[in-house]
């Protein structure tokens, strides 16, 4: 595995973590969902989101760079 194929597993699997993290606490996962807990809920959503723009953007930029 390439170490550019090997950075795109990562950051899919960092946003599959980070997305499904947040879903679980706002959809009920947790049993008490405390004020602290949605505050991680929420930053983990907004890091998932831009961990997926950092995956287009780095797609787009290693197209040429990286063999």
């Amino acid at each position: 595995m390439s170490l550019k194929a090997f950075h795109i597993f990562f950051i899919a699997m960092s946003v599959v973590i980070t997305l499904g993290f947040a879903m679980w606490v706002f959809m009920g996962g947790a049993r008490e969902t405390t004020t602290g807990l949605s505050v991680m809920a929420a930053l983990s959503g907004i890091v998932g989101v831009g961990l997926i723009g950092y995956g287009v953007y780095f797609i787009r930029r290693s197209r040429h760079i990286i063999v």
